[in-house]
């Protein structure tokens, strides 16, 4: 939503974090619980989004294609590794 114009999203079909499951049940927001990602919790919607993203188009993606998708997406408590970690897990269950 910060890179993207709305403008540019009419008539798009939309996903946002409540989307993924109405539980927490999505693989992705297990595995950030699981590998302890959230700190402040601030970037942690736009990190899961758009993990979604990368996991949608690269079901196994490699450490190289986390941090190439994952790059706009800043993380101020510095939970890269976690993450990383947290991607790779979710993989695993989708």
């Amino acid at each position: 939503s910060c890179m993207t114009s709305v403008e540019y999203a009419d008539g798009s079909e939309i996903t946002t974090i409540e989307g993924l499951s109405k539980d927490v049940s999505h693989p992705l927001q297990q595995a950030w619980i699981d590998e302890e990602v959230p700190q402040c919790g601030y970037c942690q919607s736009g990190q899961i989004m758009t993990a979604a993203a990368l996991l949608e188009q690269n079901s196994d993606p490699s450490d190289d294609d986390i941090d190439v998708a994952m790059k706009m997406n800043l993380c101020r408590c510095g939970t890269y590794q976690r993450i990383r970690k947290a991607i790779h897990r979710a993989a695993k269950e989708i």
